[in-house]
């Protein structure tokens, strides 16, 4: 039996995902969070029967992103699929670098969501091959050239005023991309957005 950490923060998704997955006679739900915190917290004790984490990129208090960072460093064997509403092709791979077992977006089909569980609780990688053909950097990830300036320039330390001065935009204008950014990267603040970029090697 394959046991399952469930870690999203909207109830009518985990409620749906555990409807879904009781439906496959080897797999079982034991657990679930509503944020990132939650999923840590779990982690650290010592008898967490867990084989497979499902873990939501956006999730609150601590994302899906730095979640698996740290449980790289205290629970590296653990199998951790990743799941978002942003398609494979903005940053699949880049999560695998980081050491996600696999990538799933939540418009594939329920089908393919059991697969992926059964493929990295087994040992493998699960990545689709929309993943594969995706362009590597930030200029692949979903955002528009000038998305792709701002993004640059808010991961050189500038404010958003700063940045409207510097491309002749208003900061209400600059504000917009920002917003973009941080769902295209599923993130809630401008520090994120730099902590992101730099684990994710997305700035030289």
């Amino acid at each position: 039996m394959i046991r399952v950490f469930l870690a999203d923060d909207h109830p009518i998704v985990r409620t749906g995902l555990k409807a879904l997955l009781s439906l496959a006679d080897d797999i079982d739900v034991v657990g679930e969070a509503v944020d990132g915190r939650r999923v840590l917290l779990a982690a650290e004790a010592d008898d967490w029967p867990v084989d497979v984490l499902v873990l939501d990129i956006s999730l609150p208090r601590v994302n899906g992103i730095e979640v698996l960072r740290r449980l790289q460093e205290t629970r590296p064997a653990l199998p951790v699929l990743m799941l978002s509403m942003y398609a494979e092709d903005q940053y699949a791979r880049r999560l695998v670098d980081q050491g996600a077992a696999g990538y799933v977006s939540k418009d594939r089909s329920e089908d393919e969501l059991i697969t992926a569980i059964r493929v990295v609780a087994g040992g493998g990688l699960y990545i689709s091959r929309r993943a594969a053909r995706a362009p590597s950097g930030a200029s692949g990830s979903g955002l528009t050239p000038r998305q792709h300036q701002v993004f640059t320039l808010l991961v050189e330390g500038q404010s958003v005023t700063d940045i409207a001065a510097q491309l002749d935009l208003s900061v209400s204008t600059v504000s917009t991309h920002v917003g973009h950014i941080k769902r295209t990267f599923g993130v809630r603040t401008v520090q994120e957005i730099v902590s992101y970029a730099h684990r994710m090697d997305l700035v030289d």
